[in-house]
């Protein structure tokens, strides 16, 4: 059993889950992982992501010290970029081994099709 912040876990996957789990975080983190991005770039990336998910999540992915959110305000319009956070960058290797399995799954299973996003 795991316990982090008052909560149990029942296994260390259920941890990992913790901070990486649901529809949208992986994909986030997946587009960070070459560097930061401004918010306005991940909901290009993530179109079909609407604001308020992606605003919830980053704050979650934040609070949990996997992003960090730096404000630019020396000119207008303010600018807010994201970018993974040493302890976030420890995730690099299992981002990489869920996208290496994506891309097989996808090039062996005939029910998936890879489409090009514009």
């Amino acid at each position: 059993m795991y316990t982090i912040d008052n909560k149990d876990y029942p296994c260390c996957t259920s941890v990992t889950m913790k901070f990486i789990g649901g529809k949208w975080k992986a994909v986030i983190l997946f587009y960070l992982i070459d560097g930061a991005k401004r918010y306005n770039e991940l909901r290009k990336l993530i179109p079909t992501i609407t604001e308020r998910t992606l605003s919830l999540q980053l704050k979650q992915l934040e609070g949990d010290n996997i992003i960090d959110r730096k404000v630019f305000t020396e000119k207008p319009p303010l600018v807010v970029e994201y970018s993974l956070t040493d302890f976030g960058k420890t995730l690099l290797p299992v981002l990489k081994e869920i996208t290496k399995w994506g891309v097989e799954a996808s090039e062996t299973s005939k029910k998936i099709i890879k489409k090009k996003v514009s």
